[in-house]
């Protein structure tokens, strides 16, 4: 089956600077897959790339087809969430569902009614009145209401506090997600969404660093707490990357012998972001 985002050699420049610079990466179809990188690192503009908002260099292949240059086709499958400082404060809340009905062919009320009937929000409460995450939680009924197969969130639960984010990406698993559907986010809240992702994209300064699901990150990675007296036999095993806590070492291996690293300690899967941490520290030391 082709892949639902294709990139190669995907390239942005904003004058001298690169914000994109050769990346590759795929995604899949019923995946939910984690943009990960630093401030600065390309992830708003590979989004916006995908999303046919900006030009750029290279080959993109989004939905089977070629994003900017057939944006309005692209967005009958696709959809979009970010800050919802977007959404206007005097729009009333049943107002905007109206709205997205009367522009959006795939937009479906009952949908939209459903998700917001979970919630404290009255219909006819202007955006204005209520809090970021009330207009998270609006914003996400009405995107969410959209039968798109493709769903792209930007930074979603920035500024939320831990139970609006809870409440959002709950509803987005549990109310949205199907294997006919697949979800592209960034955050820098990490932790927060590594036991949902099948599949993460690490990018730091335009370059693709990590492209692998979650399954392959278990057969391909290994950290390894080791104490002081193992440390140098450890280390004769060439670990990428290393940190000190709780009194021990941490080793990190690429590719590694399990057999032969269980000596020095329990073997264990790196977390997302303390893989993310790793292999940008590498990156950085070329």
């Amino acid at each position: 089956m082709p892949a639902l985002i294709e990139a190669r050699g995907l390239t942005k420049k904003y004058g001298k600077h690169t914000a994109l610079d050769r990346a590759d990466f795929t995604v899949q179809s019923g995946r939910i897959v984690g943009l990960i990188g630093p401030n600065g690192a390309g992830k708003t503009s590979a989004l916006r790339a995908i999303l046919g908002l900006t030009s750029y260099e290279g080959h993109l292949r989004v939905l089977d087809r070629e994003p900017f240059s057939d944006r309005a086709a692209l967005m009958n499958d696709a959809c979009f969430i970010a800050d919802v400082a977007v959404l206007p404060s005097w729009l009333r809340v049943d107002h905007a569902i109206d709205f997205v009905a009367g522009i959006h062919p795939r937009f479906r009320r009952d949908r939209a009614l459903a998700l917001l009937a979970k919630t404290q929000i009255a219909g006819k409460r202007r955006l204005g009145e209520l809090s970021k995450g009330m207009k998270t939680q609006v914003h996400l009924a009405l995107t969410m209401a959209i039968d798109a197969r493709l769903f792209v969130l930007d930074e979603p639960t920035l500024g939320l506090d831990i139970l609006a984010r809870r409440a959002f990406y709950d509803a987005l698993v549990n109310d949205y997600m199907d294997d006919t559907r697949t979800i592209l986010l960034t955050t820098h809240q990490v932790e927060e969404v590594e036991n949902l992702l099948t599949d993460v994209i690490f990018i730091n300064r335009g370059r693709i660093v990590l492209d692998s699901s979650i399954d392959d990150i278990a057969a391909h990675y290994a950290a390894v707490a080791v104490a002081e007296d193992r440390l140098a036999a450890a280390r004769a095993e060439k670990p990428f990357y290393e940190r000190r806590t709780l009194g021990k070492t941490v080793l990190y291996f690429e590719r590694p012998e399990f057999g032969k690293l269980a000596q020095f300690g329990e073997v264990l899967t790196p977390s997302v972001s303390d893989l993310f941490v790793a292999r940008l520290s590498l990156r950085c030391a070329e």
